[in-house]
């Protein structure tokens, strides 16, 4: 299984926003899926490309020695993401956190459930998976 967690945040936001809505997120797909989903599991994060080198995502990402995947504008906007009236039109107007977990996650993507608001509302975060079809 691959699983991306999504990420996305205002200008101010530091890492520890960023790690709440991850451990939020991470939380909640436990639940729905009735079994453990941790941080091991992670291989990457995402969000928009414009956003990629924010300071506390590159320090989150160092921590959890995992990549950043930037996603373009068109791709984000191309994904089945929850609206959201905070994002702007330029992401398409809906969740930044969903549409590049999924977007990164590849074609045939799922959500894990949905996105998770960290302590401080400066972020959010939302893991998707794709099951590893090779024989």
């Amino acid at each position: 299984m691959k699983l991306v967690a999504g990420l996305g945040f205002r200008a101010g936001c530091e890492a520890g926003s960023m790690r709440s809505a991850l451990q939020a997120a991470l939380e909640l797909a436990s639940t729905e899926h009735g079994r453990p989903i941790t941080l091991a599991q992670l291989s990457a994060l995402a969000t928009a490309a414009d956003k990629a080198h924010h300071p506390a995502l590159l320090q989150l990402a160092a921590e959890l020695q995992v990549s950043i995947h930037p996603i373009l504008l068109p791709a984000l906007a191309e994904q089945s993401a929850a609206p959201s009236a905070h994002v702007p039109e330029r992401y398409g107007a809906h969740s930044v956190a969903e549409a590049a977990a999924l977007a990164a996650a590849g074609p045939g993507a799922s959500l894990l459930g949905r996105r998770s608001i960290s302590f401080d509302r400066m972020a959010t975060a939302a893991l998707a998976s794709i099951q590893n079809t090779s024989p």
